[in-house]
């Protein structure tokens, strides 16, 4: 793998609340990482003018809102940040199959080719375990749970899913090379693991065949960001694809 297709499957996670200091990163690491993430603390705080920054300065955008309501809602919301130009945005399979059907059928309908972007389904959180899911009456084990899920937004129609790496050998088996991979929970060797509870490193993430890393305080927290992106290339390119 060379140095550009491990930089491409960066995506990194502009997890602030300060629309100039996300503004600094982009300008830093535009062209030094595949995409920037644009989750709900900072949408909520500057709405779509901080994804028109992101794309104004050439940089593509995964908008992190994770869709979960009744099917029309989430169908005209995804309508929305199609028109925004985001590259990709994701929804919660747990709103079901009508849900995500609803919305890639508007998508096809108002949108064609390589104008529409792609549609991602949050199977469980990497923050979540066994107990987390028995809480909220789910008996499935984590990994169960998540293949089940990754299986409904295929069918469905959407096109990939977030996912642990722990689950992405699973996933792959289940729903084929060509169903998109994104995952958090991804730690470079050199890194803390924070909140994240199933992790892997960016190399071992790759092998089990993710398609995109969402990585953030690894690159932010340290002391030369623009280093530490090297530093997780190079660990990304001694990887090996199972796809």
């Amino acid at each position: 793998m060379t140095r550009d297709e491990a930089r491409s499957k960066i995506i990194f996670a502009l997890d602030t609340d300060d629309f100039d200091a996300a503004k600094k990163w982009v300008s830093l690491l535009g062209g030094h990482v595949g995409m920037f993430k644009v989750g709900k603390q900072l949408f909520t705080a500057f709405g779509p003018a901080v994804v028109r920054m992101i794309t104004d300065s050439g940089g593509d955008v995964f908008l992190d809102l994770k869709y979960h309501d009744i099917p029309n809602t989430v169908a005209s919301a995804s309508v929305e940040a199609a028109r925004l130009g985001v590259s990709l945005f994701n929804v919660h399979a747990l709103g079901g199959y009508e849900m995500m059907s609803r919305t890639v059928e508007r998508l096809h309908k108002e949108f064609t080719g390589t104008d529409r972007p792609k549609v991602l389904a949050v199977t469980i959180l990497t923050s979540s375990t066994g107990e987390t899911l028995r809480e909220v009456g789910i008996g499935l084990p984590v990994a169960e749970m998540v293949v089940k899920l990754a299986n409904l937004a295929r069918k469905a129609g959407i096109d990939g899913v977030v996912a642990s790496p722990q689950e992405v050998p699973l996933i792959r088996e289940n729903c084929g090379s060509d169903f998109l991979i994104v995952t958090p929970g991804v730690r470079p060797a050199f890194a803390s693991s924070d909140d994240q509870k199933r992790i892997m490193t960016p190399a071992e993430a790759v092998n089990a065949g993710s398609d995109y890393l969402v990585i953030g305080r690894p690159i932010s927290a340290a002391p030369e960001p623009l280093a530490a992106i090297e530093a997780i290339i190079d660990e990304i390119t001694q990887a090996k694809p199972i796809k």
